[in-house]
């Protein structure tokens, strides 16, 4: 396993990061099993984790817990998301003052732990500034409950915005963005990708299966199923709809790469983490196992270079900088200004 230095802060984390979305109600509500899985991730020398308060409202932050007890938490960096809605409460959610202090509280209790290494915001938020979301997540980083500070899904402008905030206040800076990355999703080529090397951040490549579209079941000739789980059909409506243009442009590229996976004697899978973990921007790709058998499928990436060639091949079938379906770009975040009602206001 290869380690990297994160973000300039000098913490060097493995360049596969375990994702804990799919542990809990979400995903694999079997504690124990999920346990095992984590363990087995521990030892083929993951260092780095990356959860949410808002994965199965909790749920996740607790397995971890469990998980990491016993003398496994001093050799794990945690990074946790907060700032999606929680729960039914409208204060619970977004990055404010008031909701960072009362959120740090609860992952640190749910997940057995004194410190948090990295805590990230996990969307933007547009009602709360800059300045005020900054301070707070600075106080807690000088309280010694937080190492360093994140961000995820946000715009190259917002990135630099953010920085500058931070010098001119005098506050902790954002050492780490999150994206989606995947064959599929490479809008951040353009501009996030660049922006976060001339700034020092690291950067931690979410969704490199794109949502399940590279795990090579999608071929053609194959019923698009969509996700394993109710809970995430319902998260996604409409994401694997394969009569959807844009999704019939997905499945079409899928199938391409599957092809060009199998001519180069990898899985897709191994392509498509190999993809993502090997720009020179990306610190670690985030893997998200619910079962033990894809914890292998993925751990069987590590240690793949592609070609040139491959490269190349890739490029055809999907330039660089584009995303076949825009709305993968960001999930959801920064894109409704592309829709014809927001431009007719």
């Amino acid at each position: 396993m290869e380690y990297r230095p994160l973000g300039g802060t000098g913490i060097p984390v493995s360049q596969l990061c375990l994702g804990a979305m799919m542990f809990g109600a979400f995903g694999n509500s079997d504690h124990d099993d999920a346990g095992k899985i984590i363990h087995k991730a521990l030892d083929a020398g993951i260092n780095f984790i990356d959860t949410a308060d808002g994965y199965s409202a909790g749920e996740s932050e607790l397995i971890l817990g469990k998980a990491l007890a016993g003398g496994r938490r001093d050799k794990v960096v945690l990074a946790v998301k907060f700032g999606v809605p929680f729960d039914g409460d409208p204060t619970h959610r977004g990055a404010s003052r008031r909701w960072i202090i009362e959120a740090v509280e609860g992952s640190l209790r749910r997940l057995q732990t004194d410190w948090i290494d990295l805590y990230q915001v996990g969307v933007p938020d547009p009602n709360t500034a800059i300045d005020e979301t900054l301070g707070a997540l600075s106080d807690l980083v000088h309280a010694g409950k937080i190492r360093s500070i994140g961000a995820s899904k946000v715009p190259a402008s917002q990135i630099v915005e953010a920085q500058w905030t931070a010098e001119r206040r005098g506050h902790e800076r954002f050492r780490t963005e999150q994206p989606p990355y995947s064959l599929l999703t490479r809008a951040i080529e353009y501009d996030v990708l660049p922006t976060c090397l001339r700034h020092g951040m690291g950067v931690l490549a979410y969704s490199p299966l794109a949502g399940g579209w590279l795990s090579g079941k999608y071929r053609k000739g194959h019923a698009v199923t969509g996700p394993g789980t109710a809970a995430r059909g319902q998260r996604f409506p409409g994401r694997y709809d394969s009569t959807n243009p844009a999704n019939a442009a997905k499945l079409d590229a899928a199938d391409a790469l599957g092809a060009l996976a199998d001519e180069a004697g990898m899985t897709l899978i191994q392509m498509a983490i190999a993809f993502a973990t090997r720009h020179p921007a990306v610190t670690s790709t985030i893997i998200g196992p619910r079962t033990m058998d894809h914890l292998d499928s993925y751990l069987a990436a590590d240690g793949i270079d592609l070609s040139s060639d491959v490269l190349d091949r890739i490029d055809e079938i999907v330039p660089p900088g584009v995303t076949v379906n825009v709305i993968d770009n960001m999930w959801d975040v920064g894109t409704t200004s592309l829709s014809a009602a927001s431009r007719r206001r």
